[in-house]
């Protein structure tokens, strides 16, 4: 900081000799005022580096993504949808959230695809997905999945999903349990309620957004239609998920509910709540981590799934 080193010398220079008899005693006083002022600001400097270096509050670039076994476009529903497959084995799914597309997925399909037929898509209207007029709604959202993996030929699948891909997780365990093995749902809500009223104020989640609508220009088949796109989606955001602890109590499939503790978006309390809601669901408090866990903390996030699948 070089204006502190000048207003440090500055006043070091005004009352430097002796002045009578008090000269050398003030001469002491002052250069022990400027030591502990630049103590003070060696203190500050350092707690501001602390507080800049924090993971949970960095928004990391999302990762290149492996070479695809297979990848292309399915015709579901009433659109077309992105999907692509890594690997060999016990089939995984992983689900974006919302605004995002599969490539935040990166370091995962890195990891889970040494052992496991890994399969990643993008939602309707995300990424390289069609949208159609249809309203956003996440049954509609979840019934594109059931078709992706019946277009796939795939039975069963352990489904991550992350914020809305967890919402989408949720709902599969309830309306369509045969198609999963398990569910392992990170920053998740089942309410609207469950959202924190000043996301929108924090700085890494607008990050997000910006960072997502590049993504879409880059990928979308609509490129110059990212407001829309988040005008209609927002609509459903305003209403869903209304979900009750009836409808959570139905839930058979094994559910696991993680949540970083700094999530910029949705509260603790809510998710410990769905924990007590949904029978046997474990909970899974992620360390140092927020909204955007799987990029911040890669390797705690993947042991995470790997203990889930292993019902630790």
């Amino acid at each position: 900081m070089s204006g502190g080193s000048d207003a440090i010398s500055s006043l070091s220079g005004r009352h430097s000799g002796p002045r009578g008899h008090g000269g050398p005693t003030e001469g002491k006083i002052m250069r022990g005022t400027a030591i502990g002022i630049l103590t003070f600001f060696s203190m500050f400097l350092a707690a501001a580096g602390a507080r800049s270096a924090e993971r949970w509050a960095e928004l990391p670039a999302f990762p290149s993504m492996p070479v695809a076994k297979t990848s292309g476009m399915a015709e579901v529903n009433d659109i077309k949808m992105y999907y692509a497959e890594y690997g060999e084995g016990d089939p995984i799914l992983f689900i974006h959230g919302g605004l995002g597309n599969a490539d935040v997925w990166g370091h995962q399909v890195a990891d889970f695809a040494k052992d496991h037929l890994v399969i990643v898509a993008d939602s309707r209207g995300h990424g390289r997905s069609t949208r159609s007029q249809q309203p956003f709604g996440y049954d509609l959202m979840t019934s594109d999945y059931v078709a992706l993996l019946d277009y796939l030929k795939i039975d069963k699948v352990t489904l991550v999903g992350w914020s809305d891909g967890g919402i989408i997780g949720i709902d599969m365990a309830m309306k369509n349990p045969e198609k999963l093995t398990r569910v392992i749902a990170q920053a998740a809500n089942v309410t609207t309620d469950g959202v924190k009223a000043d996301v929108m104020n924090n700085k890494t989640f607008n990050d997000y957004i910006n960072v997502a609508g590049e993504y879409y220009r880059k990928l979308s088949p609509t490129p110059n239609e990212y407001e829309a796109f988040v005008t209609q989606i927002s609509h459903m955001w305003e209403t869903q998920p209304a979900w009750t602890a009836a409808d959570l109590g139905k839930i058979a499939v094994p559910v696991t509910l993680a949540i970083g503790d700094h999530d910029e978006a949705v509260k603790l309390d809510h998710t410990e709540m769905m924990a007590k809601d949904i029978p046997g669901a474990k909970l899974v408090i992620l360390k140092d981590a927020s909204h955007f866990a799987m990029l911040q903390d890669p390797t705690g996030y993947d042991a995470m799934i790997r203990d889930a699948m292993a019902g630790r």
